[in-house]
């Protein structure tokens, strides 16, 4: 079985690692992105640890990459981002990594992976559509329907964190950030004195303005899933990040929420689910990506 490197880079740390085909890891670890050091420096890494992973199996069969940003994944390039990385828009990512190693690179961007995992192996396996939202910084997301995802016009389609909910963008309401404000401005405390754990654990414990605070939270998601809903339609939601570790205290709330927004036929026939897959779901994303793109590198004994 084929063996790939797989890299997923985040804002603050690059996972990569050797994969074989049916998504089992061989091998991984990660190190520090210093995004700060810009596009052109980060794809250079990119492409110093892909070497690396070629060096210890020579028999990698190609190159999977999970980014932060828009991404053309026709053409393996960045075509839109923040500034959290300075200079990423117009990295060419093929350019970069599989002219001179010779091999094929893939590149899409971090939910859709987070996205495709889910749908292959996690949550959303089985289902014939789903939405995947990750609920983090901010709020990403993206629709797969019969394994395909839908990209739209430009690659833009699913970015949902911008949809406004009663006027304010998704993520500026529905995000972990927007929890933890929401309690710091509660409690009259700064905002780096709290985190979605310890809100969490203090809800538990009877806290009224924790208690309030996911309350809120909860109502804007359920708010932002059923407007998505209305026009995909989906048969799964899949929610992901590092919040929705705490997801099942919070399933009767979105539920209801969901349900309040949205028509009884859709409620009725809309699974809310919690991601199954961990850190690792960037790489294993971006190889679904990967092998969807090159079929015959999938199977048993290639190359």
């Amino acid at each position: 079985m084929n063996t790939f490197a797989c890299v997923d880079i985040g804002g603050t740390a690059i996972k990569y690692g050797i994969l074989r085909a049916d998504g089992t890891i061989v091998e991984k670890t990660e190190t520090p992105t210093q995004a700060h050091l810009g596009g052109v420096a980060l794809a250079g890494k990119v492409k110093g640890l892909v070497e690396a992973l070629i060096k210890k199996d020579p028999a990698i069969a190609g190159v999977a990459i999970s980014s932060a940003g828009v991404v053309d994944s026709e053409k393996g390039c960045i075509i839109h981002a923040s500034d959290a990385i300075p200079g990423y828009i117009g990295v060419d990512y093929k350019e970069v990594v599989e002219r001179p190693l010779g091999l094929p690179v893939e590149v899409e961007n971090d939910v859709n992976c987070a996205g495709l995992a889910e749908a292959k192996s996690g949550a959303g396996q089985g289902a014939s559509s789903m939405l995947m939202l990750t609920i983090g910084t901010g709020i990403g997301g993206c629709f797969i329907e019969n394994g395909q995802l839908l990209n739209g016009s430009c690659f833009s389609a699913c970015e949902v964190g911008y949809i406004p909910i009663d006027g304010v963008p998704f993520q500026d309401a529905g995000a972990t950030t927007a929890l933890v404000r929401d309690v710091a401005n509660r409690k009259g405390e700064p905002e780096e004195e709290w985190n979605g754990k310890r809100i969490f654990a203090l809800a538990d414990a009877g806290d009224a303005d924790c208690v309030a605070a996911v309350d809120t939270m909860c109502e804007v998601l359920g708010q932002g899933m059923a407007m998505i809903s209305f026009v995909l339609n989906p048969e799964k939601i899949v929610l992901g990040g590092g919040i929705m570790a705490q997801g099942e205290k919070m399933r009767d709330r979105l539920e209801r929420a969901f349900a309040a927004h949205t028509i009884p036929l859709i409620a009725k026939n809309t699974k809310i689910a919690f991601a199954g897959h961990a850190n690792d779901a960037g790489m294993q994303g971006a190889l679904v990506h990967f092998l969807n793109k090159h079929p015959e590198l999938g199977g048993e004994n290639h190359g």
